[in-house]
């Protein structure tokens, strides 16, 4: 069995890690010659203003009196700029929507696997081919372009970290401080000869990051009045911004402004996904080199409504995507426009060459327009081609590694759990023909000049399907005995096996499945005559699963914060707490000896010590969000409650006796306790539903094990998780097994999934944390909401195969495109039935530990209990 474990652990790891090498490489290109246009550019400086978190809706959308929020900007559409809607691309997140609009380039997706706040490899941007660039705002954005810049000309200007606080009584103070150290900047610069200097030459780039809008967005939603109240004063700093960059400069009118957004947010706060008031954001241009506003009386060309909604129908609306130069903003010579276009086709076509490997692609480009928009969708094509050009050579070893690992469960199954005749193998022709596939597939890839981890992907398999083959007499003598086989009911419980995998494999995707699954799974005790003989467990069973299949018809994303369900949840916990209590004291017997009494206080103490601390946990939620409602920050008391809870979750059952549902309550009250404190709403029912239905699963299995005549069966109440365990007497598989493993991993998936957790990680919502702080931090935000994500043992072989059959469909359901809600999920999905066989391999150990032992604060001298 170690050799076992080692094999599923090492197939399982190595596939994992394939998927960063197949579908998540970056797509950028190096070593390009850099393009540039020969005649020189109308402006001489740039000022960028990026309003994060921005919904174009709320700033083109009028107020009820016919007025604007953002009357500046209002002027510059109607009188001296373009403006348009530009359709950021999904993820939309901050990131990635700045390297799209600095760099000229989409999110790169082997970025998911490297971190959060800095891009994973070196790019260029258009900081980095400027003079100098002045930057002001969050440290989270600025230090990833300055970073890469060749040279120190990028100067970044930040405030603390600790002031992207979510609880701050007035988050547009950040803005504020950016349009301050601007006007300071210039200020300075009068009393400064060589900072004056710098500031006069030309190519520089003066970049403004303002965050207070996205943290007011998150913190009181997007239709707040904190939200809006915060576009006017953005507004407010855009004009005098202007007018101090106008002045110093004299007038000049070489200066282009630029004022847009990285990314948009949904009603609820959150973004990351491709709704549109998520990837619809403003733009606005205005200054040196841009067209002023145009004003057309014919319909304009656009399938929305926005243009009546924004009262704009009568000025010209010009659209972006990112990536192609948006001609219709330039205010310049038509040589000068093909100049430009030419220069960005010819560096796309450059990415394709050195991609290429050769300069097979020799064309004649001539300076009309269309014709170097059609070579820039091509190049395009062609970069995407031979950036995904292993992905099916590589995808076929992992398969064929995934299905010599299911086989390989299998013959172990056979081999330890069924009597079969042995017989000798043909070991030495199966080793001579991995020997030659092994051979053929190293030659393969050398002529390829294939990276190293292409031979780990590509030989793994051959050892696996070696230690299938060389069992080829099990395989043989399981033929052999077929007709003495139920061969009827082997067929029937592997066909509901296999419809009950593809069941979970849609459930990933249509939560409503898990629901239909729970409704099947609700009517068992009564299919299998179990109801007969145990008529409330049976009825409870069947509670349980109706219960339990409420919450994957919940919304994933998007539900307001109901923190009253979070308080009915702990009422909830301590009544079914209550009830175990008074149901255990009923069945304790009449006389116990003073031991047992002793042990039996201690244990009602623990467990009436763990309620109370459920029942505080359950009431901090509350009052957190009613502090932050009304701006006085987070409690610290109830900041201390949470850190310490969580801290203490995995300590406190250890403290509770050994004995099978003792141990398993102190269990559930104290995770309870901490996920209490991360729910803002119904998810806060699920635990309390989850547990119960797990401890009725528990009885009614006792049950049926009686049912089918099992011996050496143990009272429930009487099995201690610390008593040694006698090899002797656990018995072989059995067909009901098969069953019993498909119900752990519908209930493992069911606890992942039930309430949508893995989704609102991937969809960013900070309000699950603000118990635990309120200061922007993602990656303590995301380890507290992975803790918040619930989870669930001879059955692991039959388990093995399970989630091996849907690791083959999830392989080819990863997604390198769309939203980080849409790859993470996908991400997600694979992750999870990948690590399903390591998961439950390390977690028999931390159940073990968990369960079995104890810790003792205090020792008595007269007498010891377990």
């Amino acid at each position: 069995m170690i050799t076992f474990f080692l094999i599923g652990l090492t197939v399982h790891v190595v596939f994992f890690v394939s998927i960063f090498d197949i579908y998540f490489t970056s797509p950028l290109v190096h070593g390009m010659t850099p393009q540039v246009t020969p005649l020189g550019p109308p402006a001489s400086r740039l000022v960028l203003v990026v309003g994060d978190g921005l919904r174009a809706d709320s700033l083109f959308t009028l107020l009820p009196n016919g007025s604007s929020r953002a009357p500046y900007l209002r002027s510059v559409i109607e009188q001296r700029g373009t403006w348009g809607v530009s359709h950021t691309r999904v993820p939309t997140e901050s990131r990635p929507g700045h390297v799209a609009l600095i760099a000229g380039f989409y999110e790169d997706v082997s970025a998911v696997a490297k971190g959060w706040k800095e891009n994973p490899v070196e790019f260029d941007s258009v900081f980095n081919e400027s003079r100098h660039t002045w930057c002001w705002g969050s440290p989270d954005i600025l230090p990833m372009f300055a970073k890469g810049a060749s040279g120190d000309h990028v100067y970044t200007h930040t405030y603390p970290a600790q002031e992207e606080d979510f609880a701050s009584t007035d988050a547009s103070r950040l803005d504020s401080w950016v349009f301050n150290q601007v006007k300071s900047l210039f200020q300075s610069a009068k009393f400064n000869s060589s900072l004056k200097e710098s500031l006069l030459e030309d190519k520089n780039v003066f970049f403004l990051h303002l965050l207070g809008i996205d943290t007011n967005g998150h913190a009181h939603r997007p239709m707040s009045q904190e939200y809006l109240e915060n576009i006017a004063l953005v507004d407010t700093g855009v004009a005098e911004l202007v007018s101090v960059v106008e002045e110093f400069f004299g007038y000049d009118g070489r200066t282009a402004y630029v004022f847009t957004s990285d990314h948009g947010m949904t009603n609820w706060g959150s973004h990351g996904a491709g709704h549109p008031s998520e990837t619809l954001t403003p733009l606005v241009v205005w200054g040196a080199g841009v067209q002023s506003a145009h004003r057309v009386t014919e319909a304009q060309p656009y399938n929305d409504v926005y243009l009546q909604d924004w009262k704009l129908e009568h000025i010209r609306r010009v659209d972006v995507n990112q990536g192609v130069l948006p001609l219709l903003y330039l205010n310049n010579s038509e040589q000068f426009k093909a100049e430009s276009m030419y220069a960005n086709a010819i560096q796309v076509l450059e990415q394709f060459k050195v991609q290429r490997h050769s300069a097979l692609l020799l064309l004649i480009i001539t300076l009309i327009i269309s014709l170097c928009r059609s070579l820039i969708s091509h190049a395009l094509e062609g970069l995407v081609y031979y950036h995904t050009y292993d992905r099916f050579f590589l995808g076929c070893s992992v398969v064929l590694g995934f299905v010599g690992w299911t086989s390989y469960v299998v013959v172990v199954i056979l081999k330890t759990h069924a009597s079969l005749n042995r017989h000798p193998s043909l070991l030495k022709q199966v080793r001579v023909l991995c020997m030659c596939v092994t051979a053929a597939i190293t030659v393969f890839l050398l002529i390829q000049r294939s990276p190293v981890t292409y031979y780990i992907y590509c030989l793994l398999p051959v050892p696996v399907w070696y230690s299938v083959l060389k069992e080829s007499a099990t395989l043989t003598d399981l033929i052999r005995s077929a007709p003495s086989l139920p061969l009827w009911k082997c067929f029937g419980y592997f066909l509901l096996v296999a419809l009950g995998i593809e069941l979970l494999v849609v459930s990933f995707f249509h939560r409503a499945m898990l629901t239909v699954g729970l409704a099947v799974l609700s009517l068992w005790p009564f299919l299998s005559g179990l109801y007969g003989k145990s008529k409330f467990r049976s009825v409870s069973w069947f509670l349980g699963c109706l219960c339990l299949a409420a919450f994957p018809l919940m919304p994933v994303v998007g539900r307001e914060p109901n923190i009253h369900l979070v308080t009915c949840a702990g009422l909830l916990t301590l009544f079914t707490s209550a009830c175990y209590l008074w149901s255990s004291g009923r069945r304790a017997p009449l006389h116990l000896s003073d031991k047992q009494q002793f042990v039996a206080q201690v244990t009602t103490v623990h467990v009436l010590s763990c309620m109370l601390h459920v029942a505080v946990c359950a009431y901090v939620p509350s009052l957190t969000h009613s502090s932050l409602q009304q701006k006085q920050g987070l409690p610290l008391l109830n900041q201390i409650i949470s850190w310490t809870t969580l801290a203490s979750s995995m300590l406190v059952p250890l403290l509770s006796s050994t004995r099978l549902f003792h141990r398993l309550l102190s269990i559930f009250l104290s995770l309870t306790a901490t996920y209490l404190l991360l729910s803002t709403g119904s998810e806060a029912l699920f635990p309390p539903v989850l547990s119960w239905l797990m401890f009725v699963w528990i009885n009614i299995e006792q049950e049926a094990m009686l049912a089918q005549g099992v011996s050496g069966r143990q009272e429930l109440s009487t099995i201690d998780f610390s008593a040694n365990i006698d090899i002797t007497k656990i018995r072989q598989l059995k067909l009901d097994d098969i069953r019993r493993s498909y119900f752990f991993v519908f209930f493992i998936i069911t606890a992942f999934f039930g309430t949508g957790n893995i989704a609102s990680i991937n969809s960013f919502d900070p309000a699950s944390v603000y118990c635990f702080l309120t200061v922007f931090n993602p990656f303590i935000m995301g380890g507290l909401m992975m803790w918040k994500v619930p989870y669930l043992n001879s059955y692991e072989s039959w388990i093995c195969t399970e989630c091996s059959f849907s690791t083959c469909h999830f392989f080819f359901l990863v997604q390198d495109y769309g939203s980080w809600l849409d790859i993470g999920t996908s991400i997600s999905h694979y992750v999870i039935v990948m690590s399903m066989t390591i998961f439950l391999m390390l977690l028999s150990v931390v159940t073990h530990i968990f369960t079995s032992q104890r810790l003792v604060l205090w020792r008595r001298t007269k007498m010891h209990f377990p």
